[in-house]
């Protein structure tokens, strides 16, 4: 057992006014109830980093029932860790309570907490103290606990020194940490991606080896994380990370075999650009979709299976349809991807046919389309790969930056002139024989 050691943030520029009232709020009234109760994780980190946090997390010892009985504005969710997320205006603050540690857990004598034949936590809740808490966490860096009444930080595992030194290192065996929970290997990425942290090559070289374990993880789980990956504002880096360690294939194996070395490439590739695309958005400030994510990721497959670069006739939105259902079919295997957007990657993927088709008498629909704007993107993305050819790209630009008149212009000039057809004469009805007398 660590003998925990005890920070006063405030010499290192870490302020109680940087948490947010809603965390603050919980904290005390927890310990007015007599609970113990403290910021853990990534909050406690970005704030010692001088990040501001996405959200933040309360860890204590109150059960996850007596956490709803003191919030009224609270539920309890989740079945492999159960937690409570707490309302307090609009924010929402996740709190969680400690866990005991795996050496002090009979799994024979209590249900509450199992594991598969791999290693691989299933359930985990069984509760214990803080001193317990701390060993199942994951990095060092995610083991600091913050009290914001006494502005200390308790630290078990010399987590603060690693976050100054902008070291990720695990807490405990890396091999059984894997084992316990494979997405940990998917947070190396984040985290190192993300916050520029120093990996050990020794734990990269681990994470190759046993990528395989995230077949083990429930794809809905993974959809998860595949958001908080590529939506971190450095999806770029993510995906280098993914793919030299060995992860982005067991996350996307289609898609990983039929890239190819243009999809990738800084300058031009349909990939890179989608994913600097959803790096700017996020950056400026914009709303990003995961539709959009997926359908990046996941197009060449569709191309491929459609053979565009070999077909001489345009694709029908039949062919796109049954193409993007067996691709969509293949990958919600890997990662969950609910309806609500893979019909809206299908839409995305429709668009591409009707905008290169440039039909006229649907033109005026097609920019009243409610995934125009997505469809539209993407078309760029693809005539900056050189799939789609640039007037097309730079001819749906235009007619959205033109007046009424001028866009009435553009499509009529689209039909041609009209060719002079000679009126077909009704052939003449032939009477009928007479049958000879």
């Amino acid at each position: 057992m660590s003998i925990p050691r005890t920070l006063r943030p405030a010499e290192h520029g870490l302020q109680v006014s940087s948490v947010s009232k809603g965390a603050r709020k919980i904290i005390e009234e927890l310990k007015s109830k007599g609970f113990q109760a403290e910021l853990v994780g990534g909050c406690v980190r970005d704030l010692l980093l001088n990040k501001i946090p996405k959200d933040f997390d309360v860890a204590t010892n109150a059960t996850p029932e007596q956490v709803r009985q003191v919030f009224a504005r609270s539920r309890i969710i989740g079945r492999r860790f159960r937690i409570v997320h707490v309302r307090m205006g609009r924010e929402v603050i996740e709190v969680s309570t400690y866990r005991a540690s795996s050496e002090s857990i009979d799994l024979k004598a209590d249900d509450d907490s199992s594991y598969s034949a791999s290693g691989r936590i299933l359930r985990d809740n069984v509760f214990g103290s803080r001193d317990q808490d701390v060993f199942r966490r994951d990095f060092t860096i995610n083991a600091l606990y913050y009290d914001t009444e006494l502005n200390t930080v308790t630290d078990y595992v010399d987590g603060f020194s690693d976050v100054k030194k902008q070291v990720l290192q695990f807490i405990g065996d890396p091999a059984r940490r894997i084992e316990e929970d494979p997405v940990r290997m998917l947070r190396i990425a984040r985290f190192k991606s993300k916050l520029d942290l120093f990996v050990d090559p020794a734990c990269e070289a681990l994470c190759r080896e046993c990528a395989y374990l995230l077949r083990q993880v429930p794809p809905a789980r993974l959809f998860d994380e595949i958001l908080k990956l590529f939506h971190s504002g450095f999806a770029v880096r993510v995906f280098l990370e993914l793919r030299s360690m060995g992860l982005f294939s067991e996350l996307f194996p289609e898609a990983d075999r039929v890239f190819n070395s243009s999809d990738i490439d800084p300058d031009s590739g349909i990939v890179f650009k989608g994913l600097e695309n959803t790096d700017r958005r996020i950056d400026e400030g914009k709303p990003v979709i995961a539709a959009f994510l997926f359908a990046v990721l996941l197009w060449r497959c569709v191309s491929r299976r459609l053979r565009l670069s070999e077909l001489e006739k345009p694709v029908s939105l039949m062919q796109m349809h049954h193409a993007a259902i067996d691709v969509l079919g293949r990958q919600v295997q890997r990662v969950a991807i609910p309806r609500r957007i893979s019909t809206v990657v299908m839409d995305i993927w429709d668009m591409q046919v009707r905008l290169e088709a440039r039909r006229p008498r649907t033109i005026k629909r097609l920019l009243e389309h409610k995934r125009f704007r997505a469809g539209y993107d993407f078309l760029l993305l693809r005539s900056q790969a050189g799939e789609v050819k640039t007037e097309i790209a730079d001819w749906w630009t235009q007619i959205q930056e033109v007046n009424d008149e001028q866009a009435i212009l553009m499509i009529q000039a689209l039909t041609g002139p009209k060719s002079q057809s000679k009126r077909r004469r009704r052939p003449r009805k032939r009477q009928p024989r007479r049958p000879s007398e």
